[in-house]
């Protein structure tokens, strides 16, 4: 029986089943949602830039994410950033609709129109690649993967340098665990994720090729990243495939090196200690 059961005694049975509280309740669900920030969306968070094609002169125009916009959440054990409301991977490719070259914005344009590479993009990629038109306010996961996909066969068809093609690789991996991740949140196809972690375990293993070979020809910074920061990448991704004695070396310097931060030295610690307990986990 409710509260103010028994108000029919009083020629008040239609009011019996007020709630006392409802107009309180009302006017705070009112306050909370006046002070609560409004919802980050992901298109608010990019916008339309124009560029011009080092391969074969046209414009175009690609989505490209505010810098600073976004508020960084955190990052993952090997360096990918979470950012609120956004992928940010999904608009570091950009792509020429015009000759179908498509690379990281980091190397869009060193490549020349006359050079070798050039041509090498306009008689293996330009002739026959068909580049599908975006006209969504934001790249969905299969148009980032699509564009991902063209700037990894970009960079194979224009020989470019092992540091390159490892960091397409690398930022592929994120690409696809932010849409298994993605799919895990909305319920999505179970198939379908493991099918997009397996091609994460890839591209992450061939990003690791990659660095360990340009770690042995190429000069630093690569890739933006110092020396050291191509270290700790190493160990994570040697971690991961369970090459633990080189995943423990490379910490090992790290931790060791006069050169490497505070901050940096706390998160080789963080690894050493789970290398270790991956290491008793797997019997060794």
């Amino acid at each position: 029986m409710g509260i103010l059961s028994g108000l029919g005694d009083l020629g008040l049975g239609g009011l019996e089943g007020l709630d006392i509280y409802e107009e309180e309740e009302k006017e705070s669900k009112k306050k909370a949602a006046a002070a609560a920030p409004p919802k980050v969306e992901e298109k608010d968070l990019i916008y339309e830039k124009n560029f011009t094609c080092p391969v074969c002169g046209e414009e175009f125009s690609a989505k490209i994410m505010k810098s600073g916009k976004a508020k960084l959440l955190g990052t993952d054990l090997d360096l990918r950033a979470r950012h609120e409301g956004i992928d940010s991977v999904k608009y570091d490719v950009l792509l020429c609709p015009s000759c179908g070259y498509a690379a990281l914005s980091r190397y869009f344009t060193a490549i020349g129109s006359g050079s070798a590479q050039a041509k090498l993009i306009k008689e293996k990629i330009s002739g026959s690649v068909q580049v599908k038109k975006y006209e969504d306010e934001v790249y969905s996961y299969e148009q980032a993967y699509e564009r991902y996909r063209l700037s990894l066969v970009c960079a194979v068809v224009k020989k470019a340098k092992a540091s390159e093609k490892a960091y397409i690789c690398l930022k592929s991996g994120w690409l696809v665990r932010g849409w298994r991740e993605s799919l895990q949140e909305s319920g999505g196809d179970a198939k379908k994720i493991e099918e997009l972690r397996s091609q994460e375990d890839e591209y992450l293993q061939n990003a690791y090729k990659g660095f360990v070979e340009a770690r042995q020809s190429e000069g630093f910074p690569m890739c933006g990243m110092d020396e050291m920061t191509i270290d700790y990448l190493l160990a994570v991704l040697a971690a991961r495939f369970k090459k633990y004695d080189v995943a423990s070396r490379l910490v090992s310097s790290i931790l060791a090196s006069p050169m490497a931060n505070a901050r940096f030295k706390e998160k080789a610690r963080d690894l050493k200690e789970q290398i270790i307990e991956d290491m008793k986990k797997a019997g060794r």
